[in-house]
Order: C-alpha cells, then sequence, then structure tokens
C-alpha cells in the first residue's frame, strides 16, 4: 500500500476528554472497511499522524478503519492544558473509544504510547481486547540521574528551538541519525504536522511540560512500569534492534525482555530503529500483528 496521497490527511475532529469544559482531543480516523475502529497510541514527542501509513497497510489486509489521537500537549491537542500523565492519557484513551460508540477493541502503541496502552488495558479492562506494543510498554532500569533529555536527545531538544520554515524543520529531521537515508511522504508529513506558527519562528507543537510529566513517569512510575505484567488481555510486543539514535543495540535485547510474562509474545524487529516501524514496510508486518490479534480475540480467547 503506497499511494500516500489518499492516506496521509484522513478525517479529522475532536472528541470531548476529561479536564475542563470544552477540553477535546484532535483525533484523525482513516479508512472505512468494516469492522471495530483500531485505536493507535503515538509516543512521547510524537502525533496521531505517525500511524496513517500502518492505516493504509490495514486496509490493504481488509482490516478495519484506524482511529489516533493527538495526546495531550502534542499536534493539534497541543494547546491542551493538564492533567498531564500517563494515567491521564489512559483515562484519554477511554473517553476517545467513548466518542466513537466503541464498547472495546485492540489498542496499538508506539514507545511511550505503549505505556500509556498497557495503562489503559488494566485501568479500563472491559474496554481493551488486546495490545500490540511496538518498542515500548516494558520498562528498563534507568541509571540513577538519567532524565528524558538524555534518552530522547535531538527531539528533546527541539522543543526549544525555532526554525525558519518547513524546509528547515525538515533539515533538523533528515539530519536526525533514525531517519538518515529512512526518508519517506509518510516521514515528512507526520514531521509537518508537528510545526506550529508562522515563519519565521515557527516551533515543535508539543508542550514541554507535558513531555517532562510523561517522561518522568515512563523512566520511573511503578503503576506505569508495572501494567505490562498486570495485562488482562492479549498482548505482542514487537522490538526493534537498532535504538532511538539507530543505534546497537536498541532498547530492547532477548536478554531486556527474558523478565516478562510468558504469554505475552516479542518478536524482533531486525531491520528497524525505534523510530522506523511505522514508516518502513514494516508497517505491513505491524498490521498483520493487529489483524492477527483481531482474530485472537474474535475466537474468544480476549481475557488471560
Amino acid at each position: 500500500m503506497t499511494d500516500t496521497a489518499v492516506w496521509t490527511d484522513g478525517d479529522e475532529y475532536t472528541v470531548p476528554v476529561p479536564g475542563k469544559a470544552g477540553d477535546a482531543l484532535a483525533v484523525t480516523r482513516w479508512g472505512g472497511g468494516p469492522g471495530t475502529p483500531v485505536l493507535a497510541v503515538h509516543g512521547i514527542t510524537a502525533n496521531g499522524h505517525s500511524f496513517a501509513r500502518l492505516a493504509a497497510e490495514l486496509s490493504g489486509l481488509g482490516g478495519p478503519p484506524l482511529i489516533a489521537p493527538d495526546l495531550r500537549g502534542r499536534g493539534r491537542s497541543g494547546h491542551l492544558a493538564g492533567p498531564h500523565g500517563l494515567a491521564a492519557h489512559a483515562d484519554d484513551a477511554a473517553a476517545v473509544l467513548d466518542g466513537h460508540g466503541i464498547d472495546r477493541t485492540v489498542l496499538v502503541g508506539h514507545s511511550m504510547g505503549a505505556f500509556v496502552a498497557c495503562l489503559a488495558a488494566v485501568r479500563h479492562p472491559d474496554r481493551v481486547s488486546g495490545l500490540l506494543l511496538v518498542d515500548g510498554g516494558h520498562g528498563l532500569p534507568a541509571p540513577p540521574g538519567t532524565d528524558i533529555d538524555a534518552v530522547l536527545g535531538p527531539a528533546m531538544a527541539r522543543l526549544r528551538m525555532t526554525f525558519d520554515g518547513p524546509d528547515h524543520y525538515r533539515d533538523f529531521w533528515r539530519r536526525h541519525p533514525a531517519f538518515e537515508g529512512r526518508w519517506n511522504t509518510w516521514v515528512d508529513h507526520y514531521v509537518l504536522r508537528d510545526l506550529a506558527g508562522e515563519p519565521p519562528a515557527m516551533c515543535s507543537s508539543c508542550d514541554e511540560e507535558a513531555v517532562r510529566t510523561d517522561g518522568e513517569q515512563v523512566l520511573a512510575d511503578p503503576d506505569a512500569l508495572g501494567a505490562v505484567h498486570r495485562l488482562p488481555c492479549p498482548a505482542r510486543l514487537l522490538w526493534a534492534a537498532r535504538g532511538l539514535m539507530d543505534e546497537s543495540p536498541g532498547l530492547y535485547t532477548r536478554e531486556r525482555l527474558a523478565g516478562l510474562p510468558e504469554d505475552l509474545a516479542t518478536v524482533e524487529l531486525p531491520d528497524d530503529n525505534h523510530y522506523s516501524p511505522l514508516f518502513s514496510p514494516t508497517a505491513a508486518l505491524v498490521a498483520e500483528h493487529v489483524t492477527g490479534l483481531i482474530r485472537e480475540t474474535a475466537d474468544g480467547r480476549g481475557e488471560r
């Protein structure tokens, strides 16, 4: 599935979420096929359009629509105030399901979004039938003093930068080690969705305070880190061999995953780094795992 012109934009609208009166998340829906829509949750400085290619690949398999919010403090939800934190995102995910009249469905989470998806399953077990975690969801011990700046590198540094315009922002991301040699239309669309303001003083739409609050929890919050061990539904974790800066090894190795529950299937993505599974041809494999979880839960095996 390569017709990006059809799939990048999707159908955009807002969905009410907890908080102040009028608070609503920006949500995009792709695909009009049969079946209950899948809900996808993005990473810590990302936006919902990181899943546009996955939505296209799902449609190519005859799969269901995909819906993805821009989380609080990101993308077109960048203006939303708190509550911040992973539990707030998990509850917002349930609110998005409410807004679509969805009782129960499969959740896909990438990076921080995988932690949110696990927490959503624990906090709202009747709403989540299965989980696909993409290079996230399993916490790893961080050395004392580690902060989110050290983990994210240039992705975090950009939150305090200004850019002359779209081409300047593209150039910044093209130099990121994870995207060098991997640039395509899917990446370009996703990156530009993050850009806010007017030339010559454009910036990321991400709220740095929200990112820091969420990042601290990904590194150290016991509820968020323990959720993957308390899942009430089938789950799979796809892990990239290379990391956020395209380094080897990546976040996970077979040894680092040894402590996970035995019934949580893990699959290595040997040709990918932390970012690339959603933008590269590997998105087709991710879509296959989504449809596999849908079949598994439809067979009545959606409870652990």
